[in-house]
């Protein structure tokens, strides 16, 4: 199964015994929207709902970082993925969050993970059905694994800062990039991590939302000044669009990629961290 897949393949494999549906659909905070609500209000057939909102680890401070990889596990098992499963996400949201879904996933142990290019939007334009209410499906092992390489922290990032060795590509807007609109969480400094380039991820879509591709996706980390021979570290307000943007790397054959689950949340939020404002530097 490829990364990327069409509303036409989708609607071709529903009902596979080994295929599993998932609306990662999350909004944020001022969003007046209910993610639930809107899934029981109509979703692709088979597609059970997967909570984001909740899938976090509730013991840090710190917004929608990642959750332990024990409940991790549970909440796959309770929604019928497990090993062996073939994932496809999709959701509804100006985020992107089925990228977010998507990167859990893969870090945590599961290796047959797409998005549904498009999303929602895309399946309703094609005129193919949805089905309301809840979806449960029968329990399934989820192997209870973690792949710490693709993840930083903060002390990972600070040391970057003076040795360089990773690219580090900022998916927020520009006008929060650089500092010119501040975070909207409260007693966030403005701006980035020094070093970084920015690459909002709106810019690795077309307008229909479906996903750039081939030359069009390159040229979008190109015109950001992105150095993709560089192992790269993707950031953002809390980890949701950094996701974004990794998986557009992933589309063009990247694999050295990590999300600093952090992101802004946590840098910006801290005292001490290094901060600077302005555009970045586009080679």
């Amino acid at each position: 199964m490829d990364m990327l897949v069409s509303t036409e393949w989708l609607a071709n494999e529903l009902g596979a015994s080994d295929l599993r549906v998932v609306d990662a659909t999350q909004y944020m905070s001022d969003d007046p929207r209910t993610a639930l609500a809107e899934y029981e209000a109509g979703h692709i057939p088979g597609a059970v709902f997967m909570d984001m909102a909740n899938l976090v680890d509730s013991n840090s401070p710190i917004d929608n970082t990642l959750p332990p990889p024990e409940k991790f596990a549970s909440r796959m098992q309770s929604l019928g993925l497990g090993d062996g499963s073939r994932i496809v996400l999709y959701d509804d949201s100006p985020i992107r969050s089925a990228a977010r879904a998507w990167f859990m996933l893969t870090m945590f142990g599961a290796y047959d993970v797409a998005i549904l290019d498009g999303g929602l939007a895309k399946w309703k334009a094609s005129g193919r059905p949805l089905t309301q209410g809840k979806e449960v499906l029968r329990h399934r092992h989820f192997t209870v694994w973690k792949d710490d390489k693709a993840v930083r922290t903060k002390a990972d990032m600070a040391a970057n800062i003076a040795n360089a060795v990773e690219e580090v590509v900022d998916a927020r807007s520009a006008a929060r990039f650089t500092g010119m609109e501040r975070d909207p969480r409260p007693g966030m400094a403005p701006g980035h991590i020094p070093g970084s380039k920015n690459l909002p991820y709106g810019e690795l879509f077309n307008a229909d939302g479906t996903y750039k591709t081939g030359a069009a996706l390159q040229a979008a980390f190109d015109s950001a000044g992105v150095d993709m021979a560089k192992p790269m570290v993707t950031t953002c307000g809390s980890g949701m669009t950094a996701s974004v943007v990794a998986f557009g790397a992933r589309l063009l054959g990247k694999k050295d990629i990590a999300v600093y689950d952090g992101s802004w949340a946590e840098w910006g939020a801290d005292p001490a961290t290094e901060k600077a404002t302005g555009a970045a530097c586009v080679a």
